[in-house]
């Protein structure tokens, strides 16, 4: 499967593209993808569908190699550039693209043309099986629901048994209860077949729900990679931090190191707000950007004391509303801090505007980011 012990999924391109409008925006990548769920990860514009297309032999690098399983399937060097219907690559678009005067069979169906009938039908009939859609067979796409559709499309990917499989937000535009059943699924194939799927996906729980490792690519490169705890709970980078969910960015700048403790001291910009930090190789006065998850800070309306928290600071309740079961407060304390609160906190705190508040960060809330 594996000649050489070379990665199952090998990528080395590069490409000048246009996207949004830039000139000269160029994809220049250097992967290698073991079985397993990769999932890419990055802003709109990144190069994400970019590089999928790439993979599948949609679009032509200038420069590089791709090779699946020891086979190669594009090098620029030797001239080789396999057409996409000899990749043996799983694709799933975004738009799911199902024959509308087809049945789900005969959409599942579509790429098996070279088998026998009788082995066409006991294929798609297993597969339908395992993806709890076999009693929608006989019905068209329009007679059946979105994530059902979305199960037929993701069947027609796997049937013809790819050797890479490549989704583009497979999940968009499905609610929560859907994603979740349908990623149960995609897990449970993926953990019998262990081929590289590549995902590519805006939701930060896709990415914790499906991925055993992440690639971020901001314009074009790799800007991370890792696990998504490594990448995504620790982030290294400012676009990572926006990426990633973390609400609060601040500048600031370093103020002391204090090796024996693994910490530094840093002060916010345009305040006199100190922030004790996981120590990092900086000198004092270099600059620093640090990020803060709403969700990890606690709130307080009296005084904290007796802490293992090196971060405590006083401010004013600046303002406070409800989005969904997440409450959303703004601290004014020398700089504007975001915390997330439940509704029940909310209602035992009594807060509301103008209240005197204190808010507790523990020293590794806070990342530094670029």
């Amino acid at each position: 499967m594996n000649p050489g012990g070379e990665a199952a999924l090998l990528v080395r391109v590069r490409k000048q593209f246009a996207s949004g409008g830039r000139r000269g925006f160029q994809l220049d990548v250097d992967l290698a993808l073991p079985p397993g769920i990769t999932i890419l990860f990055g802003p709109s514009g990144s190069g994400k569908t970019t590089l999928l297309e790439c993979v599948a032999g949609l679009r032509r690098p200038e420069a590089g190699r791709i090779a699946a399983n020891g086979l190669t399937l594009f090098d620029s060097n030797q001239g080789i550039d396999l057409p996409a219907a000899r990749r043996a690559m799983g694709y799933l678009f975004q738009e799911l693209a199902l024959f509308p005067h087809l049945t789900a069979q005969e959409n599942i169906e579509y790429g098996l043309g070279r088998l026998a009938p009788a082995a066409r039908r006991q294929r798609s009939r297993a597969l339908a099986e395992s993806l709890h859609i076999a009693h929608l067979l006989e019905r068209y796409p329009r007679e059946i629901s979105g994530g059902e559709r979305q199960r037929v499309a993701l069947a027609r990917a796997l049937v013809i048994q790819p050797q890479v499989l490549l989704l583009d937000e497979p999940l968009s535009g499905l609610d929560a209860a859907v994603r979740s059943k349908i990623i149960e699924d995609l897990r449970a194939w993926n953990a019998a077949q262990r081929i590289p799927i590549v995902y590519v996906t805006h939701a930060r729980d896709e990415v914790h729900a499906l991925g055993e490792r992440v690639v971020v690519l901001e314009e074009g490169r790799v800007l991370a990679q890792g696990t998504p705890q490594e990448v995504l709970e620790a982030p290294r980078h400012e676009a990572i931090a926006q990426l990633a969910g973390f609400e609060n960015l601040f500048d600031a700048t370093v103020r002391a190191l204090h090796p024996a403790q693994g910490t530094m001291t840093c002060r916010l910009q345009g305040s006199e707000v100190d922030l004790e930090v996981p120590l990092m190789r900086v000198e004092a006065g270099a600059r620093a950007r640090i990020a803060v998850r709403a969700g990890d800070i606690l709130l307080a309306t009296v005084p904290p004391a007796h802490l293992s928290a090196r971060n405590v600071l006083a401010g004013t309740l600046a303002s406070i509303q409800q989005m969904g079961v997440t409450v959303v407060a703004k601290v004014d304390c020398g700089v504007r801090v975001e915390v997330h609160l439940t509704p029940g906190a909310r209602a035992a705190l009594e807060l509301r505007p103008g209240l005197a508040v204190w808010l507790v960060l523990k020293t590794h809330s806070c990342h530094l980011a670029g």
